[in-house]
């Protein structure tokens, strides 16, 4: 494939990470997990908190990043960037920050995310407590609430069911994707559900939330922060940790767009936004599926995984059920997924957990580490404008 001119690409890397511990009930404010990540990111890199000049968050975010900046004493900032639609923002936010880098913006950007997402504002209760207000944003709900359409899960369900009458997909097939995922959350000593494993028949003895969506089929609701530290790829080389080199980043917004209820396309069986930040990551990097020794795909619902794979040529569309069938996405299959446990397992912070696992195989030590790992492709929320990155081993 040709490759797309991006500054950032083979410039920038990843140089640390760092997370608070995982749970359903903190018991401290959202603001102290950001902070407690944020620091141990910059701990992990080697840098302190005068070396951050740049900080990136989530529009969903309620920590400013001035506030972040005053606890640590990060001091002065001249780079900052919020990124929109909830976990679509995941992989937006490095992309941002290897941006700012690229162009001299910045020096060192902290992308981080942090929430009390179970014990204090739970997003699976959806909107049916949002103040009707008359923006554009909020109209929309208009054409879903009065039918029931009132959560994330009840949103992914209308696609989930489509995309299993057109594919011959079955529930058996998304529990497979919870099966997996919950298999390595079990050795994975941060995952929530650490020492856990589930069966398919677990799956699907799990109660209903909106069919075809299982409990098992949906992530987990988390307290937790996670913070990244985005440099260049020549000064990560002198710090603390083995760089994970950003080799491509993309975000994408499909034609037909709407924020999870994309229902008046032509086709509810496709991914289309997920599919346009695949073509990008190729373009930029030059790779393609072939190169990449494992992933991770947001699984905020298990039946967007097969999209997902079937959207980046990881399989024929229609065929990710036969190549999850096959143990593909498994421990030793040719492409295993969510080697951490996921959002199903390990905890959901909108996908920036994800991003952590991405590099812990690029540096080679994964709990559940990948053999020979090159080159990783992490994705973002689906469903809504998204984004995606491929991180690579620095040679």
């Amino acid at each position: 494939m040709t490759s797309r001119s991006h500054t950032y690409a083979g410039t920038t890397a990843i140089a640390g990470i760092g997370a608070t511990e995982f749970s359903k009930d903190s018991g401290r404010s959202e603001l102290s997990l950001a902070v407690e990540a944020v620091a141990a990111a910059l701990e992990d890199a080697g840098l302190a908190p005068s070396d951050v000049d740049g900080m990136v968050t989530y529009s969903a975010d309620t920590n400013p990043d001035i506030d972040i900046a005053r606890s640590l004493g990060i001091g002065d900032l001249t780079f900052l960037d919020r990124v929109h639609y909830g976990g679509g923002a995941c992989c937006g936010t490095v992309q941002h920050a290897a941006m700012a880098v690229a162009t001299g913006v910045a020096d060192v950007v902290v992308c981080y995310r942090a929430f009390n997402e179970r014990s204090g504002n739970r997003f699976g209760t959806g909107v049916q407590d949002r103040p009707v207000m008359p923006t554009a944003e909020n109209a929309q709900f208009a054409w879903y609430s009065p039918f029931g359409l009132l959560t994330p899960a009840s949103w992914a369900a209308m696609f989930a069911r489509r995309y299993m009458h057109a594919t011959g997909a079955t529930s058996e097939d998304l529990g497979r994707i919870a099966v997996a995922d919950r298999t390595h959350a079990a050795t994975n000593p941060k995952a929530f559900f650490y020492g856990k494993p589930i069966t398919l028949e677990d799956h699907q003895a799990s109660r209903w939330i909106v069919e075809p969506l299982h409990l098992l089929d949906c992530c987990q609701e988390s307290d937790g922060g996670q913070a990244i530290v985005v440099t260049s790829l020549e000064r990560a080389r002198d710090l603390a940790q083995k760089p994970a080199v950003i080799e491509a980043a993309s975000q994408g917004s499909a034609s037909g767009q709407d924020m999870m209820t994309s229902y008046y396309r032509d086709d509810m069986a496709h991914l289309p936004e997920m599919g346009l930040v695949a073509r990008q990551l190729w373009e930029t990097s030059g790779l393609g599926p072939s190169d990449i020794q494992t992933a991770v795909l947001y699984d905020a619902f298990t039946p967007f995984v097969l999209n997902t794979l079937e959207e980046f040529g990881f399989c024929e569309w229609g065929e990710a059920k036969d190549f999850i069938r096959d143990g593909n996405i498994e421990l030793g299959g040719s492409l295993p997924i969510n080697t951490h446990g996921g959002q199903l397992g390990e905890a959901y912070i909108h996908g920036m957990n994800g991003i952590a696992e991405g590099v812990r195989q690029v540096r080679g030590t994964g709990v559940n580490q990948v053999p020979s790992v090159e080159h990783v492709v992490v994705t973002s929320g689906t469903g809504v404008p998204t984004s995606g990155l491929i991180l690579g081993v620095d040679r």
